[in-house]
């Protein structure tokens, strides 16, 4: 039973981490869609940063104390990217460069997305693994 409610937070996680970063691609969207203006994206956008950053850094956490090697191994390229953005003051939006970054922000938010649900696949099997294992 322990198993099984490690896997289903670790889901609610990761689930919460694509939520985050898909808003953020919905707002560089709009953005380039001309729906929203720079400053407004750039305010959601960095609004939603830091948790999304902290979550990550929890999730590898809870990982490791958890037991769960390989996952905890598999969010370490994600974690690192975050820290290395952080460390040289990239992780923000600037609003005045909003257009000129907006195709390469977008990649970013693609590759965390592609991570991000490679992660929750492996955890939902684990996660289904773990609820049939306790029937």
């Amino acid at each position: 039973m322990g198993d099984l409610l490690d896997w289903i937070i670790s889901f609610l996680f990761l689930v919460t981490l694509l939520i985050i970063v898909i808003y953020q691609l919905t707002c560089l969207a709009d953005l380039e869609a001309d729906h929203i203006n720079p400053y407004d994206s750039s305010t959601k956008i960095n609004r939603v940063i830091l948790p999304e950053f902290g979550l990550q850094g929890l999730l590898c956490v809870y990982y490791v104390l958890t037991g769960h090697w390989f996952m905890a191994i598999l969010s370490l390229p994600h974690l690192f990217y975050n820290i290395r953005l952080y460390m040289k003051k990239e992780h923000l939006a600037d609003v005045t460069e909003m257009h000129n970054t907006n195709k390469g922000e977008q990649k970013k938010r693609l590759y965390k997305i592609a991570h991000i649900a490679l992660c929750t696949f492996i955890t939902s099997y684990w996660l289904i693994h773990s609820a049939l294992g306790d029937i």
